[in-house]
Order: structure tokens, then sequence, then C-alpha cells
């Protein structure tokens, strides 16, 4: 059985390292870029199951990240997650509008991600 993919895109290496290892430990496959640009060629190249982007970065934000999967019809079958520190309702209402499927504010509930994760996957 294949491993469901997941890409994070975060520029904090702590978050990726925390993350990724968190993802793993729970059964998933996790690829990671440090910014906007590289996550979205990354999700352009891998096509995974689900995305995790932080709303700051540079290079590209995740909201404009959002934009960009939303917008290809190849990729039309990922799920988009924002996990960000941005938690006021106007974030909620970017990400919205960006294409984001769901919100996560940092400190986020690892639980309730994992949940969620599982869900979306098919390891629920």
């Amino acid at each position: 059985m294949t491993l469901p993919l997941v890409v994070l895109v975060d520029d904090e290496p702590s978050i990726r390292e925390t993350v990724s290892f968190i993802l793993e430990m729970e059964g998933f496959e996790v690829a990671s870029a440090a910014d906007g640009e590289a996550g979205l060629d990354l999700v352009r190249r891998l096509r995974p199951a689900v995305v995790l982007l932080d709303g700051m970065m540079p290079r590209r934000d995740g909201f404009d990240v959002c934009r960009h999967i939303r917008s290809d019809p190849a990729l039309a079958g990922v799920t988009v997650i924002m996990l960000t520190a941005l938690g006021q309702q106007t974030d909620r209402e970017r990400a919205r509008a960006a294409g984001a499927h769901h919100f996560f504010t940092k400190p986020f509930d690892e639980e309730e991600l994992i949940t969620l994760l599982r869900r979306l996957t098919g390891l629920a």
C-alpha cells in the first residue's frame, strides 16, 4: 500500500521538522519546502493528497500558492489546509477566498489535524 503523500510548505525549519515527524509517525509520507515558490513546484511535481501551507512565507505566501493550486485543473483533487500563525477572521476569509479547504491556527491541535488528515486520505 502506498502511503498518502502530504506536502508541507513552511519557512520555519522547526515547524517542518516537527510536523513531518508527527505525520510520518502516523503513517503519512511527507515532502516539504521552505518557501512558497519551492512549495508550489513540489505540489505540481508530486501531486500530493494534501498540502499544508503556512500563510506568511518568502517568495510566495501561502494564500498565493493556494490560489495557484486551485486554479490548476491538474491539481483539482489536492486538498489545501492552511496551517498558519495568522489567526484573525480576515485571515480565515482570505484562505477561504484563495480556495483553502481547512484552516488551522498555530499552535494547532495535533490530534485534530491527524484526524482530519486520516479522514481526507482514507486512513481513518
